[in-house]
């Protein structure tokens, strides 16, 4: 029986979480802040936590930096659906939390039994999740400070001649990345290790609420060399780019006479995770030839994005999955490579030395 505790200064919402949970065949205990959360950490010993963010005498952001030193633990994180509530949550996710709920109706939910399956399955997953190492939080900022300090733009004419030389012989291409569970964190490993002069653009299909991925494109242009967006209107893809899906729709690719463009579109029911990358890869097949592409599946449960980057790799495409040794839920890219779709397997740190190799090399 997996055991969680659930941590809400708010009595209903314990009430709600604990019946849900207890019906769901949970072990559950309750704590009202993160100081009774240390308290049944060591006495309770659970194998996941829920983990609210805003609290009285000990938040959870506090709390969570001190679970993830003291006994690590699989944390979901509940938050609201806010600009405010997306800073928080990433900031956990880079604090070591595993995955994030969102609280449909504010601070207190009557609505939280319309989120019965996602709770249930979230904690399931996440009790079985890897915990990633956490670097201490000084150390974490220093390095949030340089990378924000980082000029954009390429670091001499030279290296921008020689990178369009090698796209010019080469050939344009796109590179697409699908991550879910531990997105966030992983992405964090990759993207900000990409050059200014990155000769391709990269489009990434990760699985967030449509109130988070504005503030998550934020968050990752202040990190990184090349400029990241959130696709809210058809966009021309262009090098130097990143081009991250909105939440709660689909990403496709668009042939005009300016070029092709990524455009954002309803989601499609065909497709159960969304922003889809299977959908988004099987758009890229249509306008890319498979040697023009590269496909990336991270971390993440299901098989989303498997079926169509087994194909890119059958058709000549490259195809990198995410090894066990980083994944925070190794089944995505674990799908990947039981199908005899992935030419590499490798630790998130060392993709982005991967994909310069590849193109530049």
């Amino acid at each position: 029986m997996i055991k969680v505790l659930v941590v809400d200064d708010s009595a209903l919402m314990r009430k709600h979480l604990g019946q849900i949970l207890e019906e769901a065949g949970f072990k559950v205990c309750m704590a009202r802040n993160g100081v009774e959360a240390l308290q049944e950490l060591h006495h309770f010993q659970p194998d996941v936590i829920s983990l609210d963010i805003n609290m009285p005498d000990m938040d959870g952001l506090t709390a969570l930096s001190r679970i993830m030193v003291e006994r690590p633990t699989p944390v979901v994180m509940v938050s609201s659906l806010t600009e405010k509530g997306a800073i928080a949550t990433f900031e956990a996710l880079a604090l070591g939390a595993v995955d994030y709920l969102c609280k449909p109706g504010g601070t207190i939910s009557l609505n939280i039994q319309q989120l019965r399956d996602e709770i249930v399955s979230k904690l399931r997953t996440a009790s079985k999740a890897r915990i990633r190492k956490t670097r201490g939080l000084a150390e974490r900022i220093r390095e949030e400070n340089r990378r924000t300090n980082v000029d954009k733009r390429p670091a001499s004419s030279a290296t921008v001649t020689t990178s369009r030389g090698t796209m010019m012989a080469r050939g344009k291409g796109l590179v697409v990345i699908g991550v879910s569970t531990g997105g966030p964190r992983t992405l964090e490993d990759i993207l900000p290790n990409l050059p200014a002069d990155f000769p391709w653009p990269v489009v990434i299909a990760q699985h967030m609420p449509a109130n988070f991925t504005g503030a998550f494109a934020r968050r990752m242009d202040a990190l990184c060399r090349l400029q990241v967006v959130e696709v809210t209107r058809p966009m021309l893809l262009t090098q130097g780019m990143v081009y991250l899906g909105r939440g709660g729709a689909d990403l496709v690719l668009s042939s005009r006479s300016s070029g092709i463009h990524v455009v954002s579109v309803p989601e499609n029911n065909q497709y159960l995770w969304h922003p889809s990358v299977e959908l988004l890869m099987r758009s890229a097949l249509e306008h890319f030839r498979p040697t023009q592409l590269i496909g990336v599946l991270l971390t993440g449960m299901g098989y989303d994005g498997a079926e169509a980057m087994t194909e890119l790799h059958r058709r000549g495409g490259w195809t990198i999955a995410e090894s066990e040794e980083t994944a925070v839920v190794y089944g995505m890219p674990a799908e990947l490579v039981e199908r005899g779709g992935a030419n590499l397997v490798l630790p998130s740190h060392q993709v982005a030395i991967q994909l310069i190799g590849r193109l530049n090399g």
